[in-house]
């Protein structure tokens, strides 16, 4: 790659990947199934993108859309974009129309790269669209512009409570403070690091930089909600991964149904919520024979501020720490005041150092409300409220307790309860919505209470969710009202809210009673793991709540209680009880036959 800059600018991801480019030249960079590139490849092929966007008028600070599924183009396109002196935002093309487009409008990008044929889809939305497919016989271009650390490398969104999703730049700087800390997992040049996590989810930065840092190879690999549609471990040893980095609420409900999933693993980093002292002691206990780590940070300070290497819970522990700081991080404990709160106290917890971003984007009342001075970095340094609950132990480990906030977190995914209830109340028919969250920690899921005229009904209004919202985001469940309860201080009444559903819970027509034992017993279980309310055997799984985690979790009991073997897509495919049911019955009758 030629590049020209009469400073020299140390501490950028494009002297980072070509650091380890000219190291590693002939090593796999990254790989999809269908096409794999070794580094000397994919640093050519990125140059030539970033030649052309440089002729297209792109420069440093400059936002470029990245617009296409998750394969090995991606990587060029980052790359490209980087080498342009450019800020990348990666958008994932499974969200909503509607979701995508604003967080480009959000962005004010002045360019989208997109697949091939894309190109039309998106000409609406003003920036120019690039439509590209990287080639092995490009020509190569000439000397190209260097970022500088403090310049923008991308741009993420998190969910916000006004109603907009929150969009903010992490820089050169911080990113590499985080792929290269010494208190983080060390990569190998050999090591095979799976690429799970939607390229607009933080967790996407570990699988790249880190890899990129190290020499080590990305292998883009189905999301985790088809890996669980599947067999987990079969997936990652016919791939040969060595590196993983698994959400939280996954890696929770895999190691009390199946610890042994990640025997084969170097490296486990789990990221994106409450890690479960159980969870760790049955992975521990499986035959692991890796480094098992618990990674805590919030987006807004680059993914990750602070690590635990795991390596013994004992059976008396009940939570698990997030770890001492990254180096060059810092954070502390603080009361209301910002006064720090003695060893062992609980406080919100505040992160400094290198690893906070700028602020949020057009968001200026927000950014000074949780961006605020560092008065203990002795100099213009800032630090970023996290709304986060927590406490230091006397060792410096720090250990998270919960939030300060209405804040919560589905499947990993940081989510404003205020925000999909504005999503909800703008469809026609609606008036007003009160979302809550419902279910324990681990399985943590939105309920939606809507106020809304009488010929609106809660399927049309889920599918309109589905319209307007990512995934994550929809409520499992709605109840349309005539209008939402006040209490006696003229406030929404939350108690209320909650006796409504679980008095509508308890409703079980006769008919719909489960009968037979397959049908009891799915039942059961159904309440275990949905919560403590009635099934009926015509109840959904999924519109009761349920998700792909939870489906995994319920085809492995059935094949250890009832020894019947159910095909992993059996659950999607059947949602209803009774069908399920009717499923599992006639496995059983096949394999007494083939017995017999």
């Amino acid at each position: 790659m030629g590049m020209s800059d009469d400073r020299e600018r140390p501490g950028t991801l494009v002297e980072l990947f070509e650091t380890t480019a000219a190291r590693h030249p002939d090593r796999n960079a990254v790989s999809d199934g269908e096409q794999t590139l070794i580094y000397r490849e994919l640093s050519t092929r990125s140059d030539v993108l970033a030649a052309h966007l440089v002729a297209r008028g792109v420069g440093r600070e400059d936002r470029v859309v990245v617009h296409r599924p998750r394969s090995s183009e991606v990587f060029v396109a980052l790359l490209g974009i980087l080498k342009a002196g450019a800020t990348y935002v990666a958008v994932d093309v499974r969200y909503p129309d509607k979701r995508r487009d604003l967080m480009i409008q959000r962005s004010k990008a002045k360019v989208i790269v997109t697949e091939p044929g894309w190109g039309a889809r998106l000409s609406h939305l003003g920036p120019d669209v690039i439509e590209w497919h990287s080639s092995a016989d490009s020509p190569a271009p000439g000397d190209l512009p260097l970022p500088a650390p403090e310049n923008g490398a991308c741009v993420l969104f998190t969910s916000g409570s006004t109603g907009v999703p929150k969009a903010f730049v992490l820089e050169h700087r911080n990113l590499l403070a985080f792929a290269r800390n010494r208190v983080m997992p060390q990569l190998l040049p050999t090591d095979r690091t799976s690429q799970i996590a939607s390229v607009s989810f933080d967790a996407f930065h570990f699988e790249t930089w880190c890899s990129f840092a190290y020499g080590a190879e990305i292998v883009v690999m189905p999301a985790m909600a088809e890996l669980l549609a599947s067999d987990v471990k079969r997936e990652l040893e016919d791939r040969r991964i060595s590196v993983m980095i698994a959400p939280t609420m996954a890696f929770n409900h895999l190691a009390r149904e199946s610890p042994e999933t990640f025997a084969g693993l170097r490296v486990l980093q789990v990221g994106g919520g409450t890690m479960l002292a159980s969870a760790c002691r049955d992975v521990l206990a499986s035959g692991f024979k890796g480094s098992l780590w618990n990674l805590y940070g919030p987006s807004e300070t680059t993914t990750g501020c602070s690590v635990a290497h795991i390596e013994s819970v004992g059976p008396e522990d009940t939570s698990v720490p997030i770890g001492p700081v990254l180096d060059g991080f810092s954070m502390y404990v603080l009361d209301t005041d910002r006064k720090p709160v003695p060893v062992g106290e609980v406080g919100e917890l505040y992160v400094g150092g290198v690893g906070v971003s700028r602020g949020y984007i057009d968001q200026p009342e927000l950014t000074e409300q949780r961006f605020v001075p560092d008065p203990f970095a002795g100099d213009d340094s800032r630090m970023y409220a996290t709304g986060d609950l927590g406490r230091q132990r006397p060792d410096g480990v720090f250990e998270y307790v919960g939030r300060a906030d209405d804040q919560v977190k589905i499947r990993g995914y940081r989510v404003e309860p205020g925000e999909v209830e504005r999503a909800l109340a703008q469809h026609p028919l609606a008036r007003e919505a009160i979302v809550l969250a419902t279910g324990e920690e681990l399985d943590l899921r939105l309920v939606a209470f809507v106020a809304a005229d009488s010929a609106l009904t809660d399927e049309e209004l889920l599918a309109y969710a589905k319209r307007e919202l990512p995934e994550y985001m929809v409520p499992s469940r709605v109840l349309l009202l005539p209008r939402i309860p006040d209490n006696e201080n003229g406030k929404r009444d939350v108690t209320a809210l909650r006796a409504l559903l679980a008095e509508d819970s308890r409703q079980l027509s006769p008919s719909d009673l489960p009968s037979g034992e397959t049908e009891t017993y799915l039942a059961r279980l159904w309440r275990e793991f949905l919560g403590d309310e009635p099934v009926g055997a015509t109840h959904d799984f999924y519109a009761a709540g349920g998700n792909s985690l939870l489906a995994f979790r319920i085809r492995q009991r059935v094949a250890k209680e009832l020894g019947v073997s159910i095909p992993f897509n059996a659950i999607l495919n059947h949602p209803v009880l009774r069908d399920l049911a009717a499923l599992i019955d006639a496995q059983r009758d096949t394999s007494d036959r083939q017995v017999s």
